[in-house]
């Protein structure tokens, strides 16, 4: 056997050597490629969570920020009666001592008022309004980056679809009548000649009645013949199934707007036309399933207004067949309500019904325009369907924290009921456990106080529970985050 040289040895190593150090490369770049991989899937994953966490974040300042904005509307509406308090004796001089000051709608001002608490950007209406300069303030506002929107709508100043719930003939002869006259302009006819999104075809009657049948508490089947009593028309049907949908009316009161879709003929049509008009601002809404059941004059809008005068006026009024005199109506009563900047334009239901009688001060106004005097049926029953005191209330606040590359936003809708609130007065008084909201005074000298009901003088225990069930800021019936 030859003996290997030391040349050929050497070789062979350096061969063997050169073969290793190729795996270990690639093992070196097999791993820098997992860790890669690895620190990647950290990294986004980091990433995704802080993100996750600081979106969190963001939109519970949004919704907190939200949530201020309906707490202070509610504060400034509880102290609307201390507001008109003030202003009172300046109402009396003006009408010749006669009468008190109406409700003064404070919630149409609320943006303005509640300004000091926003954010900088949007606290100068505030200032203009105060004539102050907001900087020189301490611990104002909510910041740089967030900010909340408030618009306050009185849902008593619309019509009350939810007045069939009580089922007596009045109340269902009066919505309809209400119904029946707010789609009753000849510009609606092509809504109701075009078939449903169910395949189904419903005039004006249809719809009315079943917007009746689904909040009504009897099994009869509302026709809306103004002509004869409500509840003869016959036994409801089972429509709603036999349409293929999984539900039956509900024969009981609506619980929010959005369950008027529910309804057959409520398309999205119907809607835009006589619900909701313009999404973006809901006090040009027509329609409620909140409210009093009667319309506050001062805040409905023009059109709600034709709708009560005429569902109570004689047959053939010329304003509520003549479009020439609707348009100058409902031209004369916005432009009147633009002008007055939110104060109330009739102290009664009285004022109201006079002024539609061509007298008054803006009667002659609407003579001048062509709209001839109205005459109703019964003013008794016209009055009875009217106020001047608003109790419901809608709350829409949006909540925002500005970022950096969106903004996060939040919006809360409340409906707050004020018709048991205790006066804001009464209740920092302490007029509910023996101190008299008027004196502040204690009852009696070493005696101990008895309980003070709601009207300031010694009640029942019974009034006593009721009175501390009763907010000053109202009760919530209605709330949605979205």
């Amino acid at each position: 056997m030859r003996a290997v040289s030391t040349k050929t040895r050497l070789q062979r190593r350096v061969r063997k050597n050169s073969r290793e150090r190729g795996v270990a490369m690639v093992m070196v770049l097999l791993s820098i490629v997992v860790l890669t991989v690895y620190a990647t899937e950290v990294q986004q994953e980091s990433s995704t969570t802080l993100a996750s966490a600081i979106s969190a974040r963001e939109r519970l300042k949004a919704e907190y920020a939200a949530r201020s904005a309906v707490n202070l509307s509610r504060m400034l509406i509880a102290t609307e009666p201390t507001i008109r308090a003030a202003v009172e004796p300046m109402f009396m001089m003006l009408n010749n001592g006669k009468g008190k000051a109406p409700q003064i709608p404070v919630w149409e001002f609320v943006d303005q008022v509640l300004g000091s608490y926003n954010c900088p950007g949007k606290a100068q209406g505030f200032a203009d309004l105060a004539g102050v300069d907001n900087s020189t303030g301490e611990n104002l506002g909510l910041g740089e980056k967030t900010c909340f929107d408030i618009v306050v709508v009185d849902e008593d100043a619309r019509i009350n679809v939810n007045t069939a719930a009580r089922g007596d003939s009045i109340s269902l002869t009066r919505i309809a009548g209400q119904l029946m006259t707010l789609m009753s302009g000849q510009q609606y006819d092509p809504l109701f000649e075009n078939l449903d999104p169910d395949g189904q075809h419903s005039d004006r009657a249809t719809i009315c009645g079943s917007l009746i049948d689904w909040a009504d508490s009897d099994q009869n089947l509302e026709s809306c013949n103004l002509d004869a009593q409500a509840s003869t028309a016959g036994a409801e049907d089972n429509f709603y199934q036999s349409i293929g949908l999984p539900y039956f009316r509900k024969n009981a009161a609506f619980d929010s707007l959005e369950e008027l879709r529910l309804v057959r003929g409520v398309s999205d049509d119907w809607w835009a036309t006589f619900v909701d008009p313009k999404p973006e601002d809901p006090r040009k809404r027509n329609v409620t399933v909140w409210g009093q059941g009667k319309v506050n004059i001062n805040s409905a809008n023009a059109m709600t207004l034709w709708t009560i005068t005429c569902v109570n006026a004689v047959e053939g009024t010329p304003l509520c067949a003549d479009p020439l005199q609707v348009a100058a109506f409902l031209q004369m009563v916005s432009l009147a309500k633009t002008f007055t900047a939110g104060a109330p334009l009739f102290s009664s239901a009285s004022d109201f019904v006079n002024t539609m009688k061509g007298k008054g001060m803006i009667g002659p106004q609407l003579a001048s325009l062509g709209v001839e005097p109205v005459v109703f049926k019964s003013e008794k029953e016209l009055k009875d369907q009217l106020t001047t005191k608003s109790k419901m209330f809608s709350i829409y606040a949006e909540g925002s924290v500005a970022g950096r590359n969106r903004d996060t936003r939040v919006n809360i809708h409340a409906v707050v009921d004020f018709r048991n609130a205790t006066d804001i007065n009464q209740a920092s008084a302490g007029g509910l456990f023996g101190t008299d909201p008027t004196t502040g005074a204690k009852d009696g000298e070493g005696e101990s106080a008895q309980p003070v009901g709601p009207s300031g003088t010694t009640g029942s225990v019974e009034e006593l529970l009721a009175a501390l069930n009763s907010n000053p800021a109202g009760n919530m019936i209605y709330w949605r985050v979205q």
